[in-house]
């Protein structure tokens, strides 16, 4: 879709929700406590069980029984469909969307129905997660949290350049953003020269920014996916904020590594955004030829997405001068 193409919706120049995205989620309102599918655009929720309903998506091939699947409280049938389906799907829904499309548009009845003011919605995991792995893949990231816990001269471990890095989460522990977590407890050293631990709540709280790719279909038990193939398995990412206890992850993570330090809560952003919204984005990435990848774990380029992060910080103030909002790139 060009990147003049505009939606009958308004969309505000600064939106993440023009009609070239169309994110995929779940939501309720007050009005229809059930959960169901949804895509933001600009700042509005298109019910998609609704527009389906009026037969708006009967047409996409591989799509049986619309209606019923958006109607769903999770993504996971939708997910599960492959790669062609999500892209056809995602194409009919701008198309609904587009100002010269009058199919939604001049159909006053459903329009009030569909479209739904962001602030009134709830929104849910976009899916039922039965796995989640964490990787380590970030070079400066893998880098800094080894000084953290081994020093300078051995921040890398030696597999580290050939391996690709990954823990396996809690897969129950993954909330929607705007879920309360509890400070978790554990235990820790009480100070730098202690041998023997303590019991009590973590002190060194910490945030990481990160992606999380959602992974729509799978493969049989012993099946290999190939590299050049995992993009079509893929449906596509949100954003994750990887809650750490570093105090209780420093004195656990030996031998087998993080445990209760990284598993007490996972917070993940409510809309997936699939990754043919994210081809203008793609780039080569860091250069990998130091050491070479092994075979298997070659990939074309490009392979990596140019995507600017930002953390926001909101400190309660505690005095009468004004703190500013901490901000890190």
């Amino acid at each position: 879709m060009s990147t003049t193409t505009e939606s009958f919706v308004p969309v505000s120049k600064d939106s993440d929700f023009p009609i070239q995205n169309i994110p995929f989620g779940v939501f309720s309102t007050a009005e229809k406590p059930e959960p169901r599918v949804g895509t933001a655009i600009g700042d509005q929720v298109l019910d998609l069980s609704e527009v389906a309903k009026a037969g708006l998506l009967d047409s996409i091939e591989g799509l049986n029984e619309p209606a019923k699947i958006f109607s769903e409280s999770s993504l996971n049938t939708f997910m599960s469909l492959g790669r062609p389906v999500w892209r056809k799907t995602r194409l009919a829904i701008q198309d609904i969307l587009s100002k010269d499309s009058t199919k939604l548009k001049d159909d006053a009845e459903l329009v009030q129905k569909a479209l739904i003011p962001m602030n009134s919605v709830k929104m849910h995991l976009p899916a039922k997660i039965g796995d989640y792995t964490d990787f380590y893949c970030s070079r400066d990231h893998a880098t800094n949290v080894g000084i953290m816990f081994r020093g300078k001269d051995n921040a890398l471990q030696p597999n580290w350049l050939h391996i690709p890095v990954g823990y396996h989460g809690r897969a129950s522990s993954v909330v929607v953003s705007g879920t309360d977590l509890h400070r978790p407890a554990g235990q820790k050293l009480p100070s730098k020269d202690a041998k023997a631990p303590i019991f009590g709540p973590s002190a060194r709280l910490d945030i990481e920014l990160e992606v999380g790719w959602f992974v729509g279909t799978g493969n049989k038990l012993g099946d290999r996916i190939d590299i050049k193939d995992a993009q079509d398995h893929i449906f596509g990412l949100v954003l994750v904020n990887d809650w750490s206890a570093r105090d209780i992850q420093a004195w656990e993570y030996v031998p087998l590594g993080p445990f209760l330090g990284k598993s007490f809560g996972t917070t993940i952003s409510p809309w997936i955004v699939t990754l043919d919204a994210l081809e203008p984005f793609l780039i080569d990435g860091p250069d990998q030829s130091s050491p070479e990848p092994l075979k298997y774990l070659e990939e074309k380029k490009p392979s990596a997405y140019d995507i600017e992060l930002q953390v926001q910080i909101k400190r309660k103030v505690y005095h009468s001068c004004k703190i500013p909002l901490l901000i890190i790139d």
